[in-house]
């Protein structure tokens, strides 16, 4: 990551995974609630998988939960699962002429990278972590369009989510890709070379329309009022279909690993936990326990903030199908005491986009 450059801006770090990240330029609420009503921009923490070949589309097809596209300048969200059918990762996978970009959390690069790469017998492939290559900037908010337009040249912005084009911006070549809106606003992505990342950022903040630098406590805040699952928090281990990630699903697809379990659980019913948003009046911690009148664990919480646009706690939680938005008598216990809870439909504000990964069941 560009650090110098972010520290310019007042950057407080923090580590995920081993890796240095931006957790904030002050004030994080205040930062919050400038994307909703503007834009901000954020360097996003991926990993990049490189998989190159004549038969590239073909073996990552086979492999993660959607269809790969095989057209220049399209995408799509899928998911790798392990041979149970719980989530290894999930990534963004983009067709860029002969070769294809893997975008996951940045702690599954080379082990995805290694897995592949193992896997590879007779086919045209190669694949290689590519992370240091690159750096990707992400700008979102109902006037990130006008932002990026202003900047982009020599390209129209893409109109259709998980689609690319190419041009330039800062003077250097850049791909711009329109993204799923995991933040509940309207979003791209600003991908260049490493080398170029300082130019970049500085152009997108300082240029243009007035932008704000994130840091990944806004995202994470961002992300939760849109009700987007996030991998480390709410996909890791878990069956896509009890996530709800259907947009990450292609059921008529050939055999990949895992597909078979999740077909089988599509096909024999609904999933016994679902991921809904609980609004209370306490932040809980991760793994709090969600309880009935009875005093039972009916779920548990994966993450929870005060909500800057609500001005109150909110929460994601897996919880048993049966809980629903009318049950009155749910309780989350935060240290150590019993906190009244509410199901509440996501997303849990509305902003300039919806998130595509906004959990969808099928009854």
């Amino acid at each position: 990551m560009t650090r110098g450059l972010h520290a310019d801006y007042g950057a407080e770090f923090e580590t995920h995974d081993g890796r240095t990240v931006v957790a904030h330029y002050g004030r994080p609420e205040r930062t919050h609630l400038a994307v909703r009503n503007g834009v901000g921009v954020i360097e996003m923490d991926y990993g990049v998988v490189v998989v190159e070949g004549s038969d590239a589309v073909d073996f990552v097809d086979n492999t993660v939960s959607n269809r790969v596209p095989a057209a220049d300048g399209e995408g799509c969200y899928a998911l790798l699962l392990d041979p149970q059918g719980g989530i290894e990762t999930d990534c963004h996978i983009y067709s860029a002429d002969e070769r294809l970009l893997c975008f996951t959390p940045a702690a599954r690069a080379t082990p995805l990278a290694d897995d592949w790469s193992d896997k590879v017998f007779i086919q045209d492939v190669s694949v290689r972590d590519a992370t240091d290559e690159f750096a990707v900037f992400g700008v979102h908010g109902p006037s990130a369009t006008e932002t990026v337009a202003t900047l982009l040249a020599g390209a129209n912005l893409p109109e259709t989510p998980l689609t690319f084009v190419r041009g330039s911006l800062a003077g250097t070549g850049v791909t711009v890709t329109a993204t799923d809106e995991p933040t509940g606003e309207t979003g791209y992505e600003v991908i260049c070379a490493a080398d170029d990342a300082a130019d970049v950022f500085d152009a997108l903040l300082t240029r243009g329309t007035p932008t704000t630098p994130v840091g990944h406590r806004t995202w994470n805040t961002l992300t939760l009022e849109a009700g987007t699952p996030l991998f480390d928090t709410e996909l890791v281990g878990r069956v896509p279909n009890v996530a709800g990630v259907r947009n990450a699903l292609d059921f008529d697809k050939g055999c990949y690993v895992g597909q078979e379990v999740v077909s089988h659980v599509e096909n024999q019913g609904q999933p016994s936990e679902r991921l809904v948003g609980l609004a209370l009046d306490a932040v809980p911690d991760a793994g709090a326990a969600v309880v009935d009148a009875d005093g039972d664990t009916v779920g548990d919480v994966t993450r929870g903030a005060e909500s800057p646009s609500l001005d109150r706690p909110i929460a994601l939680a897996y919880v048993e199908r049966g809980v629903s938005t009318d049950d009155p008598d749910l309780a989350v216990r935060v240290d150590g005491d019993d906190v009244d809870a509410t199901v509440t439909l996501l997303p849990f504000v509305e902003g300039s986009g919806r998130s595509a990964r906004l959990p969808r069941y099928s009854d």
